[in-house]
C-alpha cells in the first residue's frame, strides 16, 4: 500500500455546520475553540491531560508523573490513587444530583425502573459487600454475563468499588464462548441472570453458565450470583449458586470505595479475532476514567438536563464507556433499554425517545439501515422533538443513511457525531464536537483534542490528500489499552509492529484504512482486510456499499473481495432488497452499472448475490470475513461465536 489510489466517493461535498443557536450554548462552540484545545494538547500533551485530570476527577492522592512511556507500554498518572466507582457515584451525593436519575431503565415487556444516584450508590455498595461475602478480593476477576438490566451496570461498578476487575461477556454468547473467556481470565465469580427478554423471546442465560462450568470446565470459578429477571425455573447448584435478592436482603449498604492505583486493572474485554482465541483487551483505571469522562462531556455537549441514550449492550466497549462509566462520571442521566425493534413493536426505539424525552441518541449504522428498511412512518408517528444530538458508532456510516438519520430522526436540526474508535482505544478518537465542527455525511471529521492521528503508508510516511492509507495514532493517550491479557507478544505484534517507528515515534496501528480530504477530515474505509485491491486500485468496501445502498432497490449491502488471477481481487456484493423489489439478472446488471456511475468502472462488482439477511454479530455488525469465505468458495473459518442467527449463514452456504 505504498502508492494507494482510491476510486472513491470524493464527490461528497455536503457540509453541515452547527446552527448559531447550538454553537452559542455549546461547551465547545467554535472551530477556533477546538483548534485552541487541539493545538494546546499537541504542544504539551502531558500538561493538557494533567490539567483535565485535576479539574474533572476526584483523586485520593495526586500522581507523581503524568506519563511514563516505554513503547509500546504507557502508564498514566503514575502513583495516583483513584476509584472510578467513587467518581461515578459518591462525589455526586453531596450535590443536588443525589436525587437525580442516574439510570432510567426500560424493559422489553414494558416494565421500568429509575435509580437516582443515591439509590444506585446503595445498590452498588450492597453488591460489593455480597462480592466480599463470596470471597472476592482486590485483584480478582469477576465474569459478568447479563441481559440489559440495571444489575449489569451495578455489577460492574461494584467490582470497581472493591478493586476487583470485571470481564463482561455479552449475554448473547454461547456457553462455549463464555467458557473460553472465563477460563482465559481465571474468573473467580460469575454474575448472571435466569434470562432476559429480546425480540419477543425469552433468552436463557443461567443454563449457558451451567454448561460452561459443567465438569469443572472453569476451575477458578467458586460462586455464581444469579439475578431474577424472567422468573424462568433454573437449576441452582447448592453451595455454588446464589440468588442475588436473597444475599442482598441481609447485607449492609455501607462499602467505602477502595483507593486504586491509577494503573490497577479495571477490566478485561474480549474481542474476537479472525483466527485463534479472542484477545483480552486490558484497560486500567485512572486514564480510562479521565478519557471516557471528557469524551462523553465534549462529544455529546452534556447538559444537566439531558436524557442520554446509548443503545449498545454493556457487553461491548460502547456499553462500558458510554452507558456506564463516561455518563455516570459526568453525573448524567443514562438510559438503558433491554429490547430492540421487533415484530410486535418495530417502532419501540421511538416509543422510548418519546416516553422519556431523550435528548441524545447514540446508535450503530447497522441499526439505522434496519430502521430505514422499516419505514419512516414509525418515527413520524412519534414526538421526537426532544432530540438535540444524534450519534453513530461501530462502523463507518454510508452518506445516504447519514442523511436519512439527519432528516427523519433529527428533523434536520440535530448535529450528528459520527465517532470512530475501538475496544482497544477505550474512547472516541475521531469525532465532531457538535458545537464547533461542521459535519460531512460519512466522515468522522477530526481527531479529539489530544489525539494525534494520521493516515500513512506501510513505511509510516503520511500519504497525500485523498489517498488511501493506514490509520495510525502517533502519541499515547490516557485510555489506550495496556496489553492483551496474558499475551503481551500478541499486543506488540497486532498493534505496534505492522508499521515501523517514524522519527522516533511509535505508531499505533488501528487496523483500519482511511483517507484525509482537503479539509483534513478523516474518512474511515473500514478494516484493512475490508479494503479491496482491484488491479492495483484500493477500494474501501464501505464506499462500494454506500453506492449500492444509494440505489432505491437496496436496503443493505456488504461488499468483500475474492481472489482473481488477473485483477488480484474482484468485488463481490451481497445485497438485501427493499420489500417491493425482486432479485433478477436485470436488477443485478442495473446495480453493477449504478456502482460504475457512482464510483467508476474499477468498482464494478463481478458478482452480486441477493440474500434475505446478512450474517451479523449480536451487536449488529456484518461478519464480512464469513462473506469473504463464501465469496471465495472456502470453508467458513475462525470464531463464529458472535453470530446472531446461524440460519442466515446456512442459507448463504446453500445458495438459498
Amino acid at each position: 500500500m505504498t502508492q494507494p489510489t482510491i476510486e472513491s466517493i470524493l464527490k461528497e461535498k455536503r457540509n453541515f455546520p452547527p446552527s448559531a443557536e447550538f454553537a452559542e450554548n455549546a461547551i465547545i462552540g467554535s472551530m477556533e475553540k477546538y483548534r485552541e484545545l487541539y493545538d494546546a494538547a499537541k504542544a504539551d500533551p502531558q500538561g493538557f491531560w494533567a490539567e483535565l485530570a485535576e479539574q474533572e476527577l476526584h483523586w485520593f492522592q495526586k500522581w507523581d508523573q503524568v506519563l511514563d512511556w516505554q513503547p509500546p507500554h504507557a502508564k498514566w498518572f503514575v502513583n495516583g490513587k483513584i476509584n472510578i466507582s467513587y467518581n461515578c457515584l459518591d462525589r455526586h451525593l453531596n450535590t443536588w444530583r443525589r436525587n437525580k436519575a442516574a439510570i432510567i431503565w426500560e424493559g422489553e415487556p414494558g416494565d421500568s425502573r429509575t435509580l437516582t444516584y443515591a439509590q444506585l450508590h446503595r445498590e452498588v455498595c450492597q453488591m460489593a459487600n455480597v462480592y466480599k461475602q463470596l470471597g472476592v478480593k482486590k485483584g480478582d476477576i469477576v465474569g459478568i454475563y447479563m441481559p440489559m438490566i440495571p444489575e449489569a451496570a451495578i455489577a460492574m461498578l461494584a467490582c470497581a468499588r472493591i478493586g476487583a476487575a470485571h470481564s463482561v461477556i455479552f449475554g448473547g454468547f454461547s456457553s462455549e464462548a463464555l467458557r473460553t473467556r472465563l477460563l482465559d481470565a481465571e474468573a473467580k465469580l460469575v454474575v448472571t441472570a435466569d434470562g432476559g427478554f429480546r425480540k419477543d423471546k425469552t433468552i436463557p442465560l443461567k443454563p449457558a453458565v451451567d454448561e460452561a462450568l459443567r465438569d469443572n470446565g472453569v476451575p477458578s470459578v467458586d460462586n455464581v450470583l444469579v439475578v431474577q429477571r424472567t422468573q424462568e425455573k433454573v437449576h441452582m447448584d447448592a453451595g455454588r449458586d446464589h440468588w442475588w435478592h436473597d444475599l442482598q436482603a441481609g447485607v449492609s449498604a455501607n462499602c467505602p470505595a477502595e483507593p486504586m492505583d491509577s494503573e490497577d486493572l479495571l477490566f478485561i474485554l474480549y474481542t474476537s479475532g479472525t483466527t485463534g482465541k479472542p484477545k483480552g483487551v486490558v484497560h486500567t483505571t485512572g486514564g480510562y476514567n479521565l478519557y471516557t469522562h471528557i469524551t462523553t462531556k465534549w462529544t455529546f455537549d452534556l447538559k444537566e438536563t439531558d436524557v442520554y441514550w446509548c443503545t449498545a449492550d454493556v457487553g461491548w466497549i460502547t456499553g462500558h464507556s458510554y452507558i456506564v462509566y463516561g455518563p455516570l462520571s459526568n453525573g448524567a442521566t443514562s438510559l438503558m433499554y433491554e429490547g430492540a425493534p421487533r415484530p410486535s413493536n418495530p417502532g419501540c426505539l421511538w416509543d422510548v425517545v418519546e416516553k422519556y424525552g431523550v435528548s441524545i441518541f447514540y446508535t450503530a449504522p447497522t441499526a439505522i439501515r434496519a430502521l430505514i428498511k422499516m419505514g419512516e412512518h414509525h418515527p413520524n408517528a412519534r414526538d421526537l422533538s426532544s432530540l438535540r444530538i444524534l450519534g453513530t458508532v461501530g462502523e463507518p456510516i454510508n452518506p445516504e443513511a447519514w442523511m436519512w438519520y439527519h432528516r427523519v430522526i433529527g428533523g434536520g436540526r440535530c448535529p450528528i457525531v459520527d465517532t470512530w474508535w475501538q475496544t482497544e482505544t477505550g474512547g472516541f478518537m475521531l469525532t465532531p464536537l457538535p458545537g464547533a465542527i461542521p459535519t460531512k455525511p460519512g466522515s468522522a471529521t477530526l481527531p479529539f483534542p489530544g489525539i494525534m492521528a494520521d493516515v500513512v503508508d506501510l513505511e509510516g510516511n503520511p500519504v497525500g490528500e485523498n489517498e488511501g492509507g493506514y490509520l495510525v495514532v502517533k502519541h499515547p493517550w490516557p485510555s489506550m489499552m495496556r496489553t492483551v491479557y496474558g499475551d503481551d507478544d500478541r499486543f506488540r505484534r497486532t498493534y505496534w509492529e505492522h508499521i515501523p517507528p517514524k522519527d522516533g515515534q511509535y505508531l499505533y496501528f488501528a487496523g483500519d484504512g482511511a483517507r484525509k480530504d482537503e479539509d483534513g477530515y478523516f474518512w474511515v474505509m473500514g478494516r484493512v482486510d475490508d479494503v479491496i485491491s482491484v488491479s492495483g486500485h484500493r477500494l474501501g468496501t464501505m464506499e462500494v456499499e454506500s453506492a449500492l445502498v444509494s440505489h432505491p432497490a437496496v436496503a443493505e449491502a456488504a461488499v468483500v473481495g475474492r481472489p482473481d488471477e488477473v485483477k488480484g481481487e474482484e468485488v463481490v456484493a451481497f445485497v438485501t432488497l427493499e420489500g417491493e423489489y425482486e432479485a433478477s439478472d436485470d436488477l443485478s446488471n442495473e446495480l453493477k452499472q449504478h456502482v460504475v456511475k457512482e464510483i467508476g468502472a474499477i468498482a464494478r462488482p463481478g458478482d452480486i448475490r441477493f440474500t434475505d439477511g446478512m450474517p451479523k454479530t449480536r451487536s449488529g455488525k456484518i461478519m464480512r470475513r464469513l462473506l469473504r469465505n463464501l465469496a471465495s468458495g472456502q470453508e467458513v473459518a475462525g470464531d463464529t461465536s458472535t453470530l446472531e442467527d446461524r440460519s442466515v449463514l446456512d442459507k448463504l452456504r446453500s445458495g438459498a
